[in-house]
């Protein structure tokens, strides 16, 4: 005999319809805004990868080599050398340096965006609640989705890869800029403010270099999440390697999707290093200033 079933039907939210409404809304009432952004998008990319590829490949190659060098060490230095002359060997050079371009772009708009964030939300616990979801909701959604909104909005190119490049790569940064202002010693804090430190010299003399390393951290992770975006965002004709692998996988190119990969893998290493190099705290006056007034304070003080 059958069973009663229930009656009882969930509702449907239609939160598909709504999410399109709001973007054809954004599309039709902001599209004044929509072609500003895209214009100065357009620009810097332009520029960045056109200084890139102004210079000789082997100029190029000495320059970041150097860099490498200056920076890291001379084993990043050899591995940067050998490794770019192999792009330039495989004529990847110029798919590398609008990639490169892409990322370098994007990464600085996220960082510029991400680290204010950071701090806000470390000096602000209200900030922080609000923040997190958000964040979460940023990492968790899977990364071509990014690129159906920012396609609608400005259409197939280089723009629709920064835009989804950014919103894709910024979350770690503006976490780890947190953690590292909230994991600033306290009492190293508490002793700042008892010397008169304002608020603002505690921010910059105490708490910004002693959380520079886990802020570098998150710079680093931006800048890593950039490039694997940017690789996707070569569906959308952003170009660069992206656009190498997508053309690949359309004709089954073995070859080209390798020749592709491999320099994405080297690009990836060379930023991953040199930016992971930079994280050593330098302006330290204030947390100096405070030490050693504290030991003065210890050495001067009568024993009971």
């Amino acid at each position: 005999m059958p069973t009663a079933a229930s009656d009882t039907v969930m509702p449907d939210l239609h939160i598909g319809d709504a999410a399109s409404e709001a973007v054809d809304w954004i599309t039709s009432n902001l599209s004044g805004l929509l072609d500003g952004i895209s214009a100065v998008l357009d620009f810097l990319v332009s520029l960045v990868t056109d200084v890139l590829l102004a210079p000789p490949e082997l100029v190029m190659i000495a320059v970041f080599t150097l860099i490498a060098l200056l920076v890291r060490s001379w084993g990043l230095a050899v591995f940067t050398l050998v490794g770019l002359l192999v792009i330039e060997s495989m004529e990847m050079w110029e798919p590398a340096m609008e990639t490169l371009g892409l990322v370098l772009v994007a990464a600085v708009i996220a960082i510029v965006i991400a680290i204010p964030i950071g701090i806000l939300a470390a000096r602000n616990d209200r900030v922080s609640a609000f923040v997190r979801p958000v964040l979460d909701f940023m990492q968790t959604m899977p990364a071509f989705v990014y690129l159906v909104p920012v396609v609608l909005f400005f259409g197939i190119g280089v723009v629709a890869g920064v835009c989804a490049t950014i919103i894709f790569a910024l979350p770690p940064g503006v976490r780890l800029t947190e953690l590292g202002i909230r994991q600033v010693d306290s009492e190293t804090v508490e002793a700042g403010e008892a010397f008169g430190g304002t608020s603002g010299q505690i921010l910059y003399g105490i708490q910004l270099p002693l959380g520079l390393p886990t802020i570098m951290a998150g710079v680093n992770q931006v800048i890593m999440l950039s490039l694997s975006m940017a690789v996707v965002a070569g569906m959308v004709g952003a170009g660069g390697l992206g656009n190498q692998v997508v053309t690949s996988i359309s004709r089954l190119d073995v070859g080209l999707g390798f020749e592709a990969g491999l320099s994405v893998v080297i690009v990836a290493i060379f930023l991953d290093r040199v930016t992971g190099a930079i994280g050593q705290p330098t302006g330290k006056t204030l947390v100096a200033r405070v030490r050693n007034r504290s030991r003065a304070a210890a050495a001067t003080a009568t024993p009971v």
